[in-house]
This record gives structure tokens, sequence and C-alpha cells, in this order.
């Protein structure tokens, strides 16, 4: 059984200061973690993190997005040295709670084929968890078909390995508790975009991936129901509940 955890770019910084971790959240997400391998629930976990105000500050710098490409390598090699920056950081509050996180950097390994296909291979990344580690992936910048390389979104890496790792349960933590209504409550369930497109907008701080319309209509392509909940909620969500939103299609 595999639960995919996706931490927010805005929960683990300071998204509208660039380069700026939030350690009190990062801290706090770490120990939740640290206390779901304790118990040995979920057995195998994979991280996802956001890019946050690494990332897309250095993609937003230099024209880059999840549609438009670079060849220019000093450009490639900000936004993923960034990235790799943020991995460290989010490494190394894992191991202040006991988990033994290891990285897996997508500029090394995914590839956005012919047809805006995302290829993520996955071998390595099962391996890792049969050996009991915690494999700890990230939105960076990858190569891109005919578009030397583009911007991939964490979100997307999520649903990549829950397709791929056949995954049972899937988490988005974010900064809010859940999706919001016009009236600023939690959508308990969303099962058609429909349904919400009008109440959603793009984020306020500097994004290059969408925001959460994106996170939405990426999640409802899942064939695993997936939850978009708040920091106070990643606990529960760990332990087998589903707080915040329950998004799948029906």
């Amino acid at each position: 059984m595999t639960t995919i955890v996706k931490l927010g770019g805005s929960v683990v910084t300071e998204k509208d200061q660039p380069e700026t971790v939030d350690d009190e959240t990062l801290d706090r997400v770490g120990a939740a973690i640290g206390e779901a391998i304790t118990r040995e629930s979920p057995t195998d976990l994979v991280v996802v993190h956001g890019g946050g105000s690494f990332g897309h500050h250095h993609a937003a710098a230099h024209g880059v997005s999840t549609t438009d490409g670079t060849h220019d390598t000093t450009a490639i090699r900000a936004i993923h040295r960034a990235m790799v920056t943020l991995n460290d950081a989010v490494l190394d509050a894992l191991a202040e709670h006991g988990v033994d996180g290891v990285p897996v950097h997508p500029l090394s390994c995914a590839l956005y084929e012919s047809g805006d296909a995302l290829s993520v291979p996955t071998s390595h990344v099962s391996g890792m968890l049969s050996e009991g580690f915690v494999p700890v992936l990230h939105g960076d910048v990858i190569t891109h078909e005919r578009k030397g390389a583009t911007v991939v979104s964490g979100d997307d890496i999520v649903a990549a390995l829950a397709r791929s790792l056949s995954a049972t349960r899937v988490g988005l933590c974010s900064t809010v508790p859940g999706v919001l209504d016009d009236n600023g409550d939690v959508i308990p369930t969303i099962t058609a975009y429909e349904d919400v497109a009008t109440t959603l907008g793009a984020s306020e701080a500097t994004d290059v991936t969408g925001g959460m319309a994106r996170k939405v209509q990426t999640l409802l392509g899942l064939d695993t129901p997936a939850s978009i909940f708040g920091p106070t909620d990643l606990d529960a969500f760990l332990a087998g509940s589903n707080p915040g939103t329950l998004v799948h299609r029906e």
C-alpha cells in the first residue's frame, strides 16, 4: 500500500519571499510524517514538495513555465539549483524527525515526451521503498521534447507516481483546509471540475504551475481519490482519514 503526500510550496516556504523556508511549518509537517513512520502507517510513503519561493521565483524570472520552455542552460541550472536547495531543507527537516528520506530529482529522470506526455520512470522509486527509504521528489525543470526544458509541477509528479505505483492514497497538503467555496467554506467533495470552476482562482503569489484550479483538474484525472487539506490535518490523513476536500471523478 503506497501513500503519496505532496507538501505544497506555500506550506514549506514563505512563498512571497524569494528563497525563504517556512521553518516552523516545515518542522511541524516533518514531525507528523515522523510519527507516521514510527507507527508504520502508511507502510510505503512517497513525499513530493512544490517549488514555493524557490523554483517559482527563478522560473518566472527566466520566463519558463509548464508551457513556455527554454534552451538556456543558465536558466535551467538556476531553477534546478533552487529546487535542490529546497529539497535539501525538506530532507533535513524530515531527518530531524527520524524519517529516512532520500532525494529524487526529476531533472535527472523525468521527461515530457512528444504530445506533452509526462514520463517518470519509477523503478528506482519502487526500489527505494522496498529498502525502507522515503523517496522525496519535487517540482523541477525537465527536458521537454521540442521545447528544450519546461517546468513540471509537483502535482503532475504526484499524478504520474500515483498511476505508475498504483498508489492507494494521495494527499495534497496546502495552506488552506481544503478547496474553498465563495463563502470561504471547505467543499467536502469534488467529482467534476465544472461544479467548482467559478470558485477557483490563481495563486496570489508567483506560481508558474496554475494554482488550485490546476490541482483539482489534475487530481480528477486519477483513479485514486485524493484529499486536499491544510497542515493541521496532515496527521489525520496519514492515519487513514480523508480530511479537507476529497477529489474523485464519478
